[in-house]
């Protein structure tokens, strides 16, 4: 049975905005979505771009698979200096070229956006956590710091959950069905969260960016690789490094984020004791981050 329909209730939400005191009660809107830039790449593939506050040092922020910059930018609210935020080939607007693609395409993509705005430091969600590795395996001095968010594959592929979890917001969005699209990203939320204000219009920001943009079909094929063939390539890695796991998290198991703090020299290891940390444990996630990157 279905938990919730959509478009949303007509009286779900408090009445924060809409025509006036009789506009329908649809929770307060996400914030509109900032200008970004499309950049050139040596290697040729156009990457969608936004860098947001002032001075140094620079931060680059990897999203997870199927998100983008509007889903990594609350990870460096708190975050001193410029933060340089991407989406990956395949993502948002930016160029979806020839595949099959691999995870040292994804490392090409993140240290050419790193390059060209001069970050010193990185942060990688999930899919980016896998990017960053591959990216260090190759360049292990790279970066002065870095963050890994929910890693979901090191030297193993993701779990079967995971890969059908893809697959399935893929067909969603390949589908164009705003109501099938709502069910499958709206797993996201915490139970607690779906049917709430504040889960619509995550929700919402979440079908507009997808419906709108779509995602590479591409992208289904890197569900089935792995971005290193042996943790033992980040031993050379000198950066103090700060990993963060969930327990009970189904597509980023903790063992993933524990595998990668045992292969990093310096890296302090955080495992929450619950999913959804975004939503119940936003203020103290968004301290972590920024007090070891500002520290």
């Amino acid at each position: 049975m279905r938990s919730f329909r959509w478009p949303p209730p007509p009286d779900g939400g408090p009445r924060t905005w809409g025509p006036g005191p009789g506009g329908p009660r649809t929770g307060r809107p996400a914030l509109p979505e900032p200008e970004t830039e499309l950049v050139a790449t040596p290697h040729g593939v156009r990457l969608e771009r936004l860098v947001t506050g002032t001075g140094d040092p620079v931060t680059v922020f990897a999203h997870g698979l199927g998100n983008g910059i509007a889903t990594t930018r609350p990870f460096g609210s708190g975050v001193a200096g410029r933060k340089v935020f991407f989406q990956f080939r395949g993502h948002g607007r930016s160029d979806s070229p020839p595949g099959p693609w691999s995870y040292l395409d994804l490392a090409r993509d993140l240290r050419t956006v790193a390059d060209l705005g001069g970050a010193t430091r990185a942060f990688g969600a999930s899919l980016g956590a896998g990017a960053l590795c591959r990216l260090l395996a190759e360049s292990p001095d790279r970066f002065d710091k870095l963050v890994f968010f929910l890693p979901a594959a090191l030297a193993a592929p993701r779990t079967e959950v995971a890969r059908r979890r893809i697959t399935d917001l893929l067909d969603a969005v390949g589908s164009g069905d705003a109501s099938l699209l709502a069910d499958v990203v709206s797993v996201e939320l915490p139970p607690a969260v779906r049917n709430t204000p504040a889960g619509w219009a995550y929700l919402r920001q979440r079908l507009d960016q997808l419906l709108r943009d779509g995602l590479a079909p591409g992208l289904a094929g890197l569900a089935e690789q792995v971005p290193l063939t042996d943790t033992a390539v980040l031993a050379k890695v000198t950066a103090p490094a700060l990993v963060i796991g969930c327990a009970g998290d189904d597509l980023h198991p903790a063992a993933v984020a524990e595998e990668l703090a045992a292969a990093l020299p310096d890296a302090t290891l955080h495992v929450y004791d619950r999913p959804g940390v975004l939503w119940s444990e936003r203020a103290d996630l968004r301290e972590r981050i920024s007090g070891f990157l500002n520290g």
